[in-house]
């Protein structure tokens, strides 16, 4: 039986050192399940809200676990969210905070995975049929929030969209960025890594799309298959009072929907995240017609992993595509919701890490659970490289 029996809660590090959340679950079976919370820097207004860890802790202690512990069957994902919901009482899980929640959520279907001995990516999505996996989008320069003194626009990520395997998509992935690396050291560029392990240089973005293009042209010769440019703009941190601010340079609206437009052309971008600010759904319209059937045009800020505010964007033509991030909304049900809701309505999406990580795997096995097409899960980096190995390890048992 999936009866929960225990559910423990500990704060522990994540990959930039802040504490986050772990959850444990046990079932009355024996089944086990260990989850951990991510974090992100560069986050939504309209994201569930992460409380201080300790008092997350707290507060789930003391409202969700008595609801959990002996009356809930792991193996019922809707009803263990559907507890955590009753616990918390709001819409944004402002009382046990989306950090406990995604958490226990996530080690719950650990253990009910645990009990039938089926991996987790069976028990999220029924019978697997193994022939398609998703495309990683790997982070291979950063700037923006991830990384001070580096290019305005947060993410310049390699998609190997003509690899014939999850397995020699990651690898190239990690090629190019060690090409970027190669590159900025021939170039007298000293600079470190951002939160996500992407290269953060002190140079402008119009270098940046140099060096990265170079790299991805180097590693296409090698592996003999096409690499695309996408990026993560993160339009709402650039926004201020109107306008979009990259340095000295301004743009308003307008402009920053050529702007935009105008690297899809350039770069035969494959992906662009975020580039207008997270209220500006008539922007993204615009910019979707003029680009959308070229570009995937992804909202994160903007939808959050929100039906509610996924739904106005359908109904707008608002983007073609979401980022999904379990812990922007706390619960795997929701997150499978979204997910669903943006299929049946032609927006591919995107499952996604957070710049503040932990080695929990969970999103690898989502992505193959939802045959989710892309996934963002960084190139390097211990945290990031969990994900991709376990995706490697998921097509290899298939």
């Amino acid at each position: 039986m999936t009866l929960v029996t225990d559910v423990r809660l500990r704060r522990v590090l994540d990959s930039r050192g802040n504490p986050t959340v772990e959850a444990d679950v046990r079932t009355e079976s024996g089944g086990f399940g260990r989850a951990k919370a991510p974090s992100g820097a560069s986050t939504g207004e309209y994201e569930a809200i992460e409380l201080p860890v300790g008092e997350a802790i707290a507060n789930a202690r003391e409202m969700a676990i008595p609801r959990l512990v002996g009356d809930v069957y792991a193996g019922n994902q809707r009803d263990i969210d559907a507890a955590l919901h009753a616990a918390d009482g709001t819409d944004d899980f402002s009382q046990i905070g989306a950090n406990s929640a995604v958490a226990i959520s996530m080690a719950a279907a650990k253990a009910a995975a645990d009990v039938l001995g089926a991996p987790l990516f069976q028990h999220l999505g029924g019978t697997f049929r193994g022939d398609t996996f998703p495309t990683p989008l790997g982070n291979v320069v950063g700037g923006g929030e991830h990384a001070a003194d580096a290019t305005h626009i947060q993410e310049f990520l390699a998609a190997p969209i003509g690899a014939p395997s999850v397995e020699e998509a990651v690898f190239a992935n990690a090629a190019v960025h060690a090409a970027v690396g190669d590159l900025l050291d021939e170039h007298g560029v000293a600079c470190g890594k951002g939160d996500e392990g992407a290269w953060a240089p002190s140079i402008d973005d119009s270098r940046a799309f140099e060096l990265v293009a170079e790299a991805i042209e180097t590693v296409e010769d090698e592996v003999g298959f096409e690499i695309g440019l996408g990026l993560d703009i993160a339009g709402a941190e650039l926004y201020d009072d109107g306008v979009y601010r990259y340095g000295e340079t301004v743009r308003d609206t307008d402009e920053q929907i050529e702007y935009v437009a105008g690297l899809v052309d350039e770069y035969d971008l494959v992906y662009v995240e975020d580039p207008l600010d997270e209220d500006d759904f008539e922007g993204y319209v615009e910019l979707t017609e003029r680009v959308g059937t070229e570009t995937l045009v992804c909202g994160d800020d903007l939808f959050v992993t929100n039906v509610d505010r996924l739904e106005r964007g359908i109904e707008m033509g608002a983007a073609n595509s979401i980022l999904i991030k379990p812990n922007q909304i706390g619960t795997l049900s929701d997150t499978v919701e979204a997910v669903e809701r943006a299929r049946r309505n032609g927006y591919d999406p995107v499952i996604s890490h957070r710049s503040g990580e932990t080695e929990d795997t969970t999103i690898a096995h989502l992505a193959v659970a939802t045959d989710a097409p892309f996934i963002k899960t960084g190139a390097v980096g211990g945290e990031r490289t969990a994900k991709l190995n376990e995706l490697i390890r998921i097509e290899h048992n298939a």
